[in-house]
């Protein structure tokens, strides 16, 4: 039975997150204040003092969800991998952990991918609803049918597809799947249109960096987002890191391709347990699924 690793996106933050790493764990403590001066900024402060509120700036958020998780997965004592995936943001800590990328390289990836997906937010307004109890095809059609832009953003698992776009793009396809029938058409508590076009304007500054980034073959396969196929190609890889930007999180997809390549054991490693519970819900009885926050 091969052991899947999965690394959570944004979202999954709370109040106090990696503290008890860093207060008992020296190296990891030394890996979160090299983080801090990366950074320009002590975002331990954020992370262990700060509010929920305070956590849920972009720029903050994505930061300290990588560090949780990355820094989580070098201490943990785990096993080597199988293959590892992370969703959206996940897959920076998925590709550090597997060592396709440093530490240091993909923490400043993420704060670049960051700050200028916080810029897309503050350029045009956007944002994001979850649509339960559809088909996947179901909501596709919806959302081409809809005035404006408005893509699916999320397959999250069988049922449940978050689209993303512009705001009455948006609400126009969650009147839609309404009355298609869906069992709730929930809008989302996040600061813009991720993994939509309205993301575009970050592809530039972010495309620089990564092509700046020394990249190496990972340990073990990496199924990124973009297509959810396993790779160990640096070069796929990078190309894929940057079209995740504006292209849907194919987790439902990933995860089925996981199984069916052997995958029996899924470790969430990170903050949170969302991934566990998609996990459960795309594979069904039969699999290990299990999760770490700390040590």
């Amino acid at each position: 039975m091969k052991k899947a690793y999965v690394f959570p996106g944004q979202g999954s933050q709370f109040p106090g997150m990696a503290k008890d790493l860093y207060e008992n764990v020296p190296e990891a403590k030394e890996m979160l204040e090299k983080a801090n001066d990366i950074l320009g900024f002590r975002i331990t402060d954020i992370m262990f003092e700060g509010t929920a509120e305070d956590l849920k700036a972009t720029r903050v958020t994505q930061p300290a969800i990588f560090l949780h998780s990355t820094v989580l997965a070098k201490f943990s004592s785990l096993p080597a991998p199988d293959m590892v995936a992370g969703h959206s943001l996940g897959e920076f800590s998925a590709l550090a952990a597997s060592g396709a990328v440093s530490f240091e390289d993909a923490l400043s990836l993420v704060a670049v991918r960051a700050s200028e997906m916080q810029k897309c937010c503050e350029m045009v307004p956007g944002t994001m609803a979850a649509i339960i109890g559809l088909t996947n095809e179901q909501v596709e059609g919806i959302c081409s049918s809809c005035q404006g832009t408005v893509i699916p953003a999320n397959y999250n698992c069988d049922g449940q597809v978050v689209i993303s776009g512009e705001l009455e793009a948006v609400s126009e396809a969650c009147a839609k799947a309404k009355e298609a029938g869906a069992k709730r058409a929930l809008p989302l508590s996040v600061s813009g249109a991720f993994h939509s076009p309205l993301m575009e304007p970050a592809r530039a500054e972010l495309g620089k960096a990564i092509e700046k980034t020394a990249f190496s073959t990972p340990l073990c396969p990496v199924y990124q987002n973009v297509t959810a196929l396993p790779t160990s190609d640096p070069a796929i890889i990078k190309q894929n890191l940057l079209a995740q930007l504006t292209s849907p999180v194919k987790w439902t997809q990933s995860v089925k391709n996981m199984i069916a390549d052997g995958a029996g054991s899924f470790t969430e490693i990170g903050p949170g347990t969302v991934l566990q519970g998609l996990v459960k819900r795309i594979g069904g009885a039969g699999l290990e699924i299990s999760g770490i926050q700390g040590i």
